[in-house]
C-alpha cells in the first residue's frame, strides 16, 4: 500500500524536467498518489504533455491561466470529472516577474511589473485554493502546498520585487490556512534553497548564489529538486495531519545562519 493510494493531486507549474513541480510530481506518483498537471497556455502545452506521456499511465493535463477566473472555473470543471469529483492536494508553483524588474534596485520596479508580479506569483494561489475548495470538500478534506524562498523575509540582491511577492505569498499561505481550516483543508509553504530551475535563470547572479550558500550551509551542500519535491509530499500527505499555515525550510540548513 503506497501512503497516497486512492489520493489525487493537482499540480501546477512543471515547466521542464528540472522542476521542482515535475520532483513533486514524481514524489507524489512514487507513493500512489493519481496526478493531473496544468499548462497556462498553448506555447507551454507541447512541453508539458510531453514529460506527462513518460508516465504510466499518462498524466491527464489541463490548460488553465491561474489569474483568469474563467481559465480556473473550466479547469477545475474538469478536473473534478476526471477524479470522480474529489481532489485531495494541489502544488502552486506558479510565479512569474520581467526581467527588468529582477534588474537593478527595487526602488525602479515600474508600477505594472509589480503588479504582474503579485498576481501570478501571489493571487494565484488564492484562486487555485478557491477552485479546489468544492472538491476537497467533497474529499472530506484536502491540502496544498506553495513554493516559497527565503528572499522573502531577508534581502536577497538581484531577488529585488520577488522577494516582495514571496513575503505576500507566505502572508497569504498563512491568511488560506486559517480561512480553510474549517473545512479541514491545509496549506503549507516549502522554502526551498536555490536550485537550478528555469526560473532561476532569471536571477542575476544566481551561479554565485549557489557557491554561497553551498559554502555557508551547515550541510555544506546546496538542495536538490528531489528533496524540495520530498518534502512538499511530506506537507500534502497524512505524515503532516497536524500542520497547517507553516514554512519548511528545505535549504541544507542555511536559513539558520547569522553569518
Amino acid at each position: 500500500m503506497g501512503l497516497l493510494d486512492g489520493k489525487t493531486a493537482l499540480v501546477t507549474g512543471v515547466a521542464n524536467k528540472d522542476s521542482i513541480a515535475w520532483a513533486a510530481t514524481r514524489s507524489l506518483l512514487d507513493h500512489g498518489a493519481r496526478v493531473a498537471l496544468t499548462y497556462q497556455n498553448e506555447r507551454l502545452e507541447s512541453r508539458v504533455r510531453a514529460l506527462a506521456a513518460e508516465c504510466d499511465p499518462p498524466l491527464p493535463c489541463f490548460q488553465m491561466d491561474a489569474t483568469i477566473e474563467e481559465d480556473v472555473t473550466r479547469a477545475f470543471e474538469a478536473i473534478g470529472k476526471e477524479f470522480g469529483g474529489r481532489l485531495d492536494m494541489v502544488v502552486h508553483s506558479i510565479a512569474f516577474a520581467r526581467k527588468e524588474d529582477l534588474a537593478g534596485g527595487i526602488v525602479e520596479t515600474s508600477a505594472d511589473g509589480f503588479k504582474l508580479a503579485q498576481e501570478v506569483s501571489t493571487y494565484t494561489l488564492i484562486s487555485l485554493m478557491r477552485g479546489a475548495l468544492p472538491l476537497m470538500q467533497a474529499a472530506g478534506g484536502g491540502s496544498a502546498v506553495t513554493l516559497s524562498y527565503l528572499g522573502g523575509e531577508r534581502v536577497v540582491p538581484n531577488y529585488n520585487v520577488m522577494g516582495l511577492c514571496k513575503a505576500s505569498l507566505e502572508s497569504a499561505m498563512r491568511y488560506l490556512a486559517w480561512d480553510l481550516g474549517k473545512h479541514n483543508v491545509r496549506v503549507n509553504a516549502v522554502s526551498a534553497g536555490p536550485v537550478k530551475t528555469l526560473a532561476a535563470r532569471g536571477i542575476s547572479g544566481f551561479s554565485g548564489m549557489l557557491d554561497y550558500v553551498a559554502q555557508k550551509a551547515p550541510l555544506g551542500r546546496n538542495v536538490t529538486q528531489e528533496e524540495v519535491g520530498n518534502a512538499c509530499l511530506f506537507l500534502l500527505s497524512p505524515l503532516s495531519s497536524g500542520i497547517t499555515g507553516e514554512v519548511l525550510y528545505v535549504d541544507a540548513g542555511y536559513h539558520i545562519m547569522g553569518m
